[in-house]
């Protein structure tokens, strides 16, 4: 996977590959599919909801060029794996997640694991997570038809935000916006597609 994926493809940040090395990406896949948990395509977790190829996973967490002692929100926990690999990485990872049972299972599969440094809760990341904020990175792991303003009040001056946005079932523009300075600057750096970003309300 290390080769072939992520070297192969310009993934070069030593603590990207280092946490991708690390992190045992069968752990967070239905038993099913664990033949299939290194491959090069997403997976479905159930519930609607997909683990994204290990490249893309490389790619958002190489693109916030993460330091140790940042704080990171995270929102779309999913089975936990990115939140796993944001872990390996920096200081802090707070992760939101709409669908009840899937932040549980993440919850518990992550401490077994031994991430004391992640937190994860079931709730509606368009909001993200205003009382664990300011946060030197963002990271949303499903698609959205626009950017939350939320989101973007919760980005430290200096951080970094990665998000696909575009319409529902089609292609999505992965956007990296940056605040600099109070201003936001946004720029498009990959066609992709993911589950959408659901709402509370939805």
């Amino acid at each position: 996977m290390i080769k072939k994926q992520l070297l192969a493809r310009d993934i070069r940040d030593p603590a990207t590959l280092n946490a991708m090395r690390i992190v045992p990406r069968h752990e967070f896949v239905p038993i099913n599919m664990q033949a299939y948990a290194y491959a090069d395509h997403p997976l479905s977790i159930g519930m609607g909801q997909t683990i994204s190829q290990p490249y893309i996973v490389a790619y958002m967490t190489q693109i916030l060029k993460l330091k140790n002692h940042h704080r990171v929100l995270e929102v779309g926990t999913g089975s936990g794996y990115q939140a796993a690999i944001l872990g390996q990485i920096v200081d802090s990872v707070y992760t939101v997640e709409i669908v009840e049972a899937l932040a549980f299972t993440a919850k518990n599969r992550l401490s077994a694991l031994g991430y004391n440094n992640i937190e994860v809760k079931s709730g509606d990341g368009y909001l993200g997570w205003p009382n664990k904020g300011p946060f030197d990175a963002i990271i949303v792991t499903a698609g959205a038809e626009e950017v939350p303003q939320p989101l973007l009040k919760q980005l430290k001056e200096g951080g970094r935000m990665i998000i696909p946005v575009g319409p529902h079932n089609g292609v999505r523009q992965l956007l990296l916006i940056t605040n600099k300075s109070g201003k936001i600057k946004t720029k498009a750096v990959m066609a992709v597609r993911f589950v959408p970003l659901t709402r509370k309300n939805n």
